[in-house]
């Protein structure tokens, strides 16, 4: 049998009360910070450019865009919203996917849910199955036949499986679809950390809102009869089938998620963190510190690491100016950057002093581990390195729910009134009792200020 139609049978036959008390507390996490990330992001220009687009090219329908009082169809709404999920750089991830599910699912797990009238149940299942999905093809790709790394290359697959859940799709058709959202992907050869284009600092990213659509997408189509190569993923050459087509026991790939503190791209954090922690150990001023050396892994350097930033995106993908921003401005400053940190002079002069170095240990440690230290070379000749630092969010060092709820409530709160941010809190604690309808009634409600 095809590992689509194996995928697929998995997707369709487990039961959603099955689902573990740990893997229904962490799906409930990744809509948070999902909506988090999405409220933040929502301002951002490439967002509302989407929303234009959406409005103009999609039809209305009863799929939120995520607490503005509008709807728009499924489709259309499903890519708004993971729009603004991905503009910051502030959505979840997962290290052996390298990428990020959850701006695709949570945004599509919801739209669909709104349309269907969905339980918390079934929602909460989707949510969980959809990261499966999406992460067990990610985890399989051989690197050296698929050279993009980028989100978007397997977040169709998620698409198709937390939707599918949703709409009841029988395995045959979910099967087709996963076909065609694989073949239809975007591809990202040019984008990102592992494209040949240079000029990383744009609004296609990791092509996340995109592979949405392609996987809405071609759930419609197979519904409706369209194919695709069913033996897609059946090839060791691109795919380990055996890891996309083992058991589904429990669907726990969603509990192995990181969360992000800082809206910036995951090589940059462990830096940030270990320059936090020299400054609460040391009395540093900014104006002390000559120079600063990091030293971390390989695929970090190839960031565009600008020093002076033209957009948002442009320091989403700069460790020196992020370190500049943590050391003048305070690391809260980013969680989540803003457009006032553009083009700053001091930013850009202390961006210039830092230096990007390898660690050969810390190299061959990753993608298992993103580790980072730092030495500060202060006026006064004297140099502090700090030790070895894993980002804040993984699995070594997780934020819980409460840590996540502060996330919430401090990066929202010029976008959502203590009172929004509430509704928003209640109607996930009404989902974790099993009632869905709060949650996705808030969703439709003009909460952004």
């Amino acid at each position: 049998m095809y590992t689509t139609r194996i995928l697929a049978d998995h997707l369709m036959t487990y039961p959603s009360a099955a689902l573990s008390t740990e893997a229904r507390q962490s799906a409930l996490c990744c809509i948070l910070d999902a909506v988090t990330a999405a409220v933040v992001g929502s301002e951002i220009g490439g967002a509302q450019v989407a929303r234009a687009i959406a409005r103009q090219e999609f039809g209305v329908g009863r799929a939120p865009i995520w607490f503005t009082g509008e709807s728009l169809g499924t489709t259309a709404a499903a890519l708004c919203n993971a729009a603004s999920a991905s503009a910051l750089d502030f959505d979840d991830g997962h290290r052996g996917a390298r990428g990020h599910p959850g701006a695709a699912v949570v945004p599509v797990a919801l739209s669909v849910a709104c349309e269907t009238d969905a339980s918390a149940d079934e929602i909460l299942a989707a949510v969980a199955l959809g990261y499966e999905a999406g992460i067990r093809v990610a985890v399989a790709q051989n690197p050296d036949t698929i050279k993009s790394r980028q989100s978007g290359r397997w977040t169709g697959y998620s698409a198709v499986a937390a939707a599918g859940r949703l709409y009841g799709t029988g395995p045959a058709a979910l099967a087709q679809a996963l076909s065609i959202a694989g073949v239809l992907a975007p591809n990202q050869e040019a984008n990102g950390s592992s494209g040949y284009a240079k000029c990383t600092g744009n609004d296609v990213k990791e092509g996340i809102p995109w592979s949405v659509v392609t996987g809405l997408l071609a759930l419609q189509l197979a519904e409706r009869g369209f194919t695709g190569p069913l033996d897609l993923l059946d090839h060791h050459s691109h795919f380990d089938p055996s890891v996309i087509a083992a058991s589904f026991e429990q669907p726990m790939e969603i509990s192995n998620v990181y969360f992000k503190p800082y809206s910036c791209c995951r090589y940059i954090h462990p830096s940030l963190d270990a320059l936090a922690a020299v400054f609460r150990r040391f009395d540093f001023t900014p104006k002390k510190v000559v120079s600063v050396d990091v030293h971390t892994f390989q695929w970090a350097l190839r960031l565009a690491n600008s020093v002076s930033p033209k957009t948002l995106t442009d320091i989403q993908y700069s460790l020196p100016y992020c370190i500049a921003i943590a050391a003048i401005d305070g690391i809260a400053a980013l969680a989540p950057i803003g457009v006032a940190q553009l083009a700053r002079p001091d930013l850009c002069d202390f961006a210039r002093t830092v230096h990007l170095l390898v660690d050969h240990d810390i190299d061959r440690r990753f993608p298992a581990e993103t580790l980072a230290y730092v030495s500060l070379h202060t006026s006064d000749g004297t140099t502090v390195t700090s030790d070895a630092t894993a980002p804040r969010g993984d699995k070594a060092r997780p934020m819980d729910w409460d840590e996540l709820v502060d996330k919430f409530r401090g990066a929202t709160r010029k976008n959502l009134a203590p009172k929004a941010q509430r509704t928003i809190l209640n109607g996930l604690s009404a989902m974790n009792r099993g009632d869905a309808a709060p949650f996705l009634q808030c969703l439709r409600m003009p909460l952004i200020q």
